[in-house]
């Protein structure tokens, strides 16, 4: 087993445990352990082998934890997971995902009616049972019906950075094949999409189709969909993802390329584009209609100019303007990560994090940056044991002290501050003042109206010492919606008082949503892109930060912390004066 199975069945047995109501510190060390185990760099099942380690040598690891990772290397599973099992059904995790039922509405419901698929869910709420449990009642069930219909519609659907690692793992197994020249992902996962439904490989070289073969080969090829001369099309891994390998010929790779890519909206406006110059556009090249006399083929550079358009990049081909921008050669120039600076939103030890200041501080030294905030969450976030007021001062303290020189990176002293359900701080303004960057999050009472949670958005920049809105819209990719508020009067009031909005690029979230990104420059917000990083594995997140960037439309000028030290300082210090 892989250290992400291990990992998975520790954080299955927590949600079990959160939905029977234990102790939540128990449930904390049962998901920190998750979280250790799959970001530890050897495998748990080597350590478990050798009788002179054991994995209580991982941080987080104590011997509870040790006893089961044992019993599930040697069948599968574990003794407090099989008792939670006989209690709850394995289905029942679902509800989780369902927004409006939080772990004691999914044991009542449980305990009532026994329903455990989301099926038996959405019948109760249309025969209107639900309401009749304690503390629920008829929007709750509106509200749990829309959840059930947005889930239904993300099933099959899968995080950007899953479809990225799988992606890269296939394209160097391809690439081991003689005579393999080139593997390119295409599809969703090349125009960046926060989520992805399939995967699509193109394999060119004078032996592509002996790529398909080895394709087939591969140790997580679980089912053959479908073998021809050209294609291959099988579900890989546990997830059952399905990828798409296509043999192409070098001459009409550009062409399959832009075709592949997409999106299907793109690829309409452009055909019909073509069709009015005369012309014909397919995945095997550019043609005149007349003769059928091939114009461009091998380079998707080819194919654009052919029509009289800059080259779009992929992120932007979604229907929203390109064609129109490129046609008259007004496109943005995107952000790139090579662009960033600095990272602005991390946690450590300190609260929920995995590794201390000085860990995350040298790791992001070693990817070229000249500063990052440390972050850590406010006292609110108990179960992330936040900082009071006393802790933020001495961490204050402690950060201005440092030798920075001799860590090679500045750290800026900071905090994810909770937004409280009256849109006040989470902390109060003494401690605030004392620290160079304050991220106002939420992390709670997302089930508020729309005008309440604006409202309480409006309250929170009134904040003289507030910097950056945190994932702004609180979303949480394929589990749960954005909450709802009125974003462009929150920008305009945002984009007044200068604070920034967060591109959050952690894989889960990547708030902004693109289109929201475009409304928010459009009113003038300026953005920090930060990885919320609680492990130095997750810094590299960036790029899908960048990605996201890049999808709104954004140039590096409207991202700040592309900026060198001393400018980004003056940004916060004219904050402050607000």
């Amino acid at each position: 087993m892989e250290n992400k199975a291990y990992a998975r069945l520790l954080a299955e047995t927590a949600d079990l445990m959160e939905i029977a109501s234990e102790d939540p510190f128990r449930i904390r060390s049962y998901r920190n352990a998750a979280a250790a185990i799959e970001n530890y760099p050897e495998r748990i099942e080597d350590i478990l082998k050798d009788p002179k380690r054991s994995v209580t040598e991982i941080p987080g690891i104590g011997k509870g934890i040790a006893a089961a990772l044992k019993e599930i290397a040697e069948r599968g599973s574990f003794e407090r997971r099989d008792q939670l099992l006989e209690k709850y059904p394995p289905t029942a995790l679902e509800f989780l995902k369902i927004q409006g039922l939080g772990p004691k509405s999914i044991a009542q419901i449980w305990e009532h009616y026994r329903v455990s698929t989301i099926d038996d869910l959405e019948r109760l709420c249309r025969e209107q049972k639900l309401r009749l449990l304690p503390r629920m009642g008829a929007k709750l069930e509106e509200k749990v019906l829309r959840s059930i219909a947005a889930y239904r519609q993300s099933a099959g659907r899968f995080l950007l950075s899953f479809a990225d690692e799988l992606a890269g793992q296939l394209t160097a197994w391809l690439a081991a094949e003689e005579g393999v020249e080139k593997v390119t992902p295409a599809g969703s996962l090349r125009r960046g999409k926060e989520t992805v439904g399939d995967l699509d490989l193109l394999v060119t070289g004078p032996r592509a189709g002996a790529a398909l073969d080895r394709f087939a080969a591969h140790p997580e090829v679980k089912e053959i969909l479908g073998r021809g001369e050209n294609k291959a099309s099988a579900r890989v891994g546990e997830q059952g993802i399905q990828v798409d390998v296509r043999a192409l010929p070098a001459k009409s790779f550009g062409a399959a390329l832009q075709y592949f890519t997409g999106s299907k909206e793109h690829n309409v406006a452009l055909r019909t584009r073509a069709v009015k110059m005369g012309l014909k556009l397919s995945e095997y090249g550019l043609f005149r209609a007349s003769d059928d006399k091939p114009l461009a083929s091998a380079a998707e550079e080819e194919i654009y100019s052919a029509l009289g358009l800059a080259w779009i990049p992929p992120e932007l081909r979604e229907n929203w303007g390109e064609i129109e921008a490129a046609a008259e050669r007004r496109l943005p120039v995107l952000v790139e990560t090579t662009d960033i600076r600095g990272d602005l939103h991390m946690h450590t030890t300190s609260s929920d994090g995995r590794a201390t200041l000085e860990e995350m501080a040298g790791a992001a030294k070693a990817l070229g940056y000249e500063y990052i905030a440390i972050t850590d969450h406010s006292k609110a976030l108990a179960m992330a044991n936040g900082l009071d007021e006393k802790r933020v001062l001495e961490f204050a303290a402690r950060v201005r002290a440092l030798d920075h020189q001799a860590l090679g990176i500045r750290v800026l002293s900071g905090i994810e501050c909770d937004i409280r359900r009256d849109g006040s701080m989470d902390l109060d303004d003494e401690a605030l003042a004392a620290l160079d960057i304050v991220v106002g999050s939420v992390h709670s009472y997302m089930n508020l109206d729309y005008s309440e949670m604006t409202d309480r958005l409006l309250r929170a920049l009134e904040s003289p010492y507030l910097r950056v809105l945190g994932h702004p819209t609180g979303r949480l990719l394929l589990q749960r919606e954005a909450f709802p508020f009125d974003f462009e009067r929150v920008a305009e009031e945002a984009a007044r008082r200068g604070v920034l909005f967060e591109i959050n690029a952690s894989p889960e979230r990547l708030d902004l949503h693109p289109t929201l990104l475009r409304a928010a420059k459009q009113r003038g917000v300026k953005f920090v892109i930060s990885t919320d990083a609680h492990h130095p594995k997750h810094l590299p997140n960036m790029r899908y930060g960048v990605i996201t960037a890049r999808r709104g439309w954004l140039e590096k000028t409207d991202v700040i912390n592309t900026l060198p030290l001393p400018e980004f300082l003056a940004i916060l210090k004219r904050g402050t004066q607000r």
